[in-house]
């Protein structure tokens, strides 16, 4: 499994959606896994990103300094293998640096691919409908729900 912060992996999806058409908040439902609060660490633990995915298809994202808002849509059910395609658009950002000294650039739209662990508390986020290259793991944060 591959290991990448946040920025590297948008600027990696930016190459694969060049161009998708732009996302917009679609709600999901109350007990969809992937509303919560979820952070991943960089491997070395030198800096975290929090992810806080609501219901109303908006999430808002800290990194180091950079406070981000995104919409998202992402599938009801996973596909045969397990995967929810998603697709992120950056509306909001601070202009702030992330945990790899990158600043987001708002309306920046990308997909992947979430696969959740059989717990339900922790994913990978993937560039395709594999574990080839992935972001992760996200573990869920309890007690500090969207």
């Amino acid at each position: 499994m591959c290991v990448l912060s946040r920025a590297v992996h948008l600027m990696m999806l930016a190459c694969a959606v060049f161009g998708a058409a732009a996302s917009s908040a679609a709600p999901v439902r109350a007990d969809h896994p992937i509303v919560g609060t979820w952070r991943f660490v960089l491997p070395d633990g030198s800096c975290q990103e929090i992810y806080r995915m609501r219901q109303d298809g908006t999430a808002l994202i800290t990194s180091a300094s950079e406070v981000a808002e995104t919409e998202f849509v992402i599938d009801d059910k996973p596909d045969k293998n397990g995967f929810y395609k998603t697709s992120d658009k950056i509306v909001k950002d601070n202009g702030k640096k992330d945990c790899t000294g990158q600043v987001s650039e708002v309306g920046h739209t990308v997909a992947s691919f979430i696969l959740f662990h059989e717990s339900g508390n922790m994913f990978l986020m993937c560039l395709e409908a594999s574990m080839d290259a992935c972001l992760g793991p996200f573990v869920r944060v309890r007690g500090e729900e969207t």
